[in-house]
């Protein structure tokens, strides 16, 4: 007698075989891997806070403080996000959060996915646009409808891309020093790979930071309490098993910066905007591996803040002279006094 049997079981079984690879590549395309926060434990000012976000198939962990206005005398009932910069943290914001504070702005102070004490995946698409949303996911979740924005260095072109995605939540922007006033590949900064980016980073000691911060940040003086900043960046870099990862990340956020410039879209803001600037900044992406001609004409802070503030519609510029790429470092008097000066002003 022919047993019929089993071809079809056999075929019942290979029908389930399938259909369990299926279900393994559907479970496999829908699902999330855990990127927990940063086991850094550097101090900061303030208590962390984490914000979940899923993205890029990504569980991730964003860490912010949320600190309140302490000074009801002043109860502007204002909310002001501040967004730091490649090489710095939210902790880098503390002078200035606590004078915001001081003068009745809630303040929220993200530490961006891939830095400081947020997650740091892998691997992920970095770009303005995604850190953007991921900051915007942030305050959603804050249930904050409307708020200034104050960014310094990449977090300044952050700012504007923000500013530039989401303008109904900006009613106020402040660029302290923002890359992104110049398009440095249009001038001619050779483009690099992320491989080439990413040796660099791994070579990131305290010597290599504080001669680029003394020459770039300060005008080539150099106070004892800039040490601490340069010791926080270090200290990054020394995270074990997760050093090379925080490096990585730092090499696409190089990449993100030098290639996807937000100067073609300045004319298109719709906050009132202040650009506070330390007239002797040379920061420039890229300049390092850049010819010599082509170094000569990047990073002219004194020339980039007058060109900006006409193409920005409700634009407002104080210059700061004789200060480098972070002035409310080298003399926070003197900034945060322009600072708020422009915020009561502009209401």
């Amino acid at each position: 007698m022919t047993n019929y049997d089993f071809p079809l079981r056999n075929t019942q079984f290979t029908m389930r075989s399938v259909l369990c690879i299926l279900a393994s590549l559907v479970l496999t395309v829908l699902g999330t891997t855990v990127i927990p926060p940063s086991v850094w434990d550097y101090p900061y000012p303030w208590p962390i806070h984490y914000h979940n976000i899923t993205s890029q198939r990504l569980n991730l962990s964003m860490a912010y403080m949320d600190v309140p206005p302490n000074n009801s005398s002043y109860a502007t009932n204002k909310t002001i996000v501040l967004l730091h910069g490649k090489n710095f943290c939210g902790a880098t914001w503390e002078d200035t959060t606590y004078r915001l504070s001081s003068h009745g702005y809630r303040v929220i102070v993200p530490d961006q996915i891939g830095f400081c004490k947020s997650s740091k995946p892998p691997a992920y698409q970095f770009s303005l646009q995604q850190l953007a949303h991921n900051t915007h996911s942030l305050l959603e979740s804050l249930n904050i409808g409307q708020t200034y924005v104050l960014g310094h260095s990449m977090g300044g072109m952050l700012a504007t891309r923000f500013a530039l995605m989401y303008p109904n939540i900006t009613t106020h922007l402040i660029l302290t020093n923002p890359l992104g006033l110049e398009d440095w590949k249009a001038i001619g900064v050779p483009w690099q790979t992320v491989d080439f980016l990413y040796r660099g980073e791994l070579a990131t000691n305290y010597t290599s930071i504080r001669t680029y911060q003394q020459a770039t940040y300060y005008v080539n003086t150099w106070k004892p309490e800039y040490d601490v900043w340069v010791n926080m960046l270090v200290s990054l870099y020394q995270v074990p098993h997760e050093n090379t990862t925080f490096a990585w990340n730092m090499a696409l956020t190089t990449d993100t910066v030098l290639t996807q410039p937000v100067v073609y879209e300045f004319g298109l803001l719709k906050a009132k905007t202040l650009l506070l600037i330390g007239t002797k900044d040379n920061t420039a992406i890229g300049k390092a591996w850049s010819p010599p001609d082509v170094q000569a004409k990047l990073g002219k802070y004194d020339i980039l803040g007058k060109e900006t503030v006409v193409k920005i519609p409700k634009a407002d510029l104080i210059e700061l002279e004789g200060l480098g790429h972070s002035p409310h470092v080298q003399d926070s008097e003197r900034y945060h006094l322009a600072l708020f000066g422009w915020l009561e002003k502009s209401g």
